[in-house]
């Protein structure tokens, strides 16, 4: 496994399908980039583009996107790419 994380969460600091995303990447130790739509138009408008919807979290895995916290396909993402086993 690389140190480079794979995996960005597009997230808000109020969405609890976030946290709980980001909760769970944290205890099976998945690093990740945390972007904040809030904070940023432009982190926003990439959301946006990567997932064609205006939902969070938005998570790309190494280029393969998920909207919301589906935690079987995110599960399924992570072994796709080799980021867990």
């Amino acid at each position: 496994m690389s140190d480079t994380p794979q995996v960005t969460v597009y997230s808000a600091s109020w969405c609890a399908f976030c946290h709980a995303a980001k909760d769970y990447m944290d205890s099976i130790n998945v690093k990740y980039v945390d972007k904040d739509v809030d904070s940023d138009k432009a982190i926003a408008q990439e959301s946006v583009d990567k997932s064609g919807q205006m939902g969070i979290p938005v998570i790309d895995v190494a280029g393969d996107i998920i909207v919301g916290f589906n935690r079987p396909k995110l599960d399924e993402l992570l072994k796709k790419h080799k980021i867990i086993k």
